[in-house]
């Protein structure tokens, strides 16, 4: 059985038009996989703590020395975890925020970063500790900013997710979607067409 991570991050919820993407995409990965999971991580929804003092002393902490506290954070990290070990194939929705990705997947991205879990460092640098699979993002954004070098979002995103082992990653953009129903209209439909091959 196959089991594919959706990662939802837009602050609109079902409306937003990354879900709505991402729900498109499903719908068709439920088609070529028989009895397929779907694992559904909503960061809007149920929020992860933002990173501070206690999050970073409970990650890096021995687990005979954490307070109740600090093993309630790792739990859920482990979670978030099992989660991402779990999957066949993972699909993140991006939405961008002032040119930049949702604080609530900063979160997840902050819960995910363990030193000697996910990744460890060595003489040749950084090396991701996870095993490699297939990643889809789906940028969703207001203005047009893939092509004209204002684009800091998925970059980032890629760096994060490779930092960790993630390699294996795909991109489908939905720009200009606040430059009125004709543009919007074209992008959507380019990024379905996308999704679906």
């Amino acid at each position: 059985m196959a089991t594919l991570l959706h990662i939802r991050s837009s602050i609109f919820g079902d409306t937003g038009q990354s879900t709505a993407l991402a729900n498109d995409f499903i719908a068709q990965w439920q088609l070529r996989h028989d009895k397929a999971e779907i694992i559904t991580r909503d960061l809007i929804s149920d929020p992860l703590p933002q990173l501070d003092a206690e999050v970073v002393s409970a990650l890096m902490s021995s687990a005979d020395n954490r307070t109740a506290k600090q093993q309630s954070i790792v739990d859920l990290a482990d979670r978030l975890l099992a989660e991402m070990r779990s999957a066949d194939q993972i699909l993140i929705g991006v939405p961008m925020y002032n040119f930049g990705i949702p604080v609530q997947m900063k979160a997840w991205f902050d819960l995910l970063a363990r030193s000697g879990v996910t990744f460890q460092y060595t003489d040749q640098g950084p090396v991701g500790l996870l095993e490699d699979k297939p990643v889809v993002l789906i940028a969703t954004r207001g203005g047009q900013y893939r092509d004209g070098g204002q684009d800091f979002q998925i970059p980032f995103v890629k760096q994060f997710l490779g930092f960790v082992g993630l390699k294996d990653v795909q991109t489908v953009y939905a720009e200009g979607l606040n430059m009125g129903d004709v543009i919007q209209s074209e992008s959507l439909s380019a990024a379905r067409a996308e999704l679906q091959s």
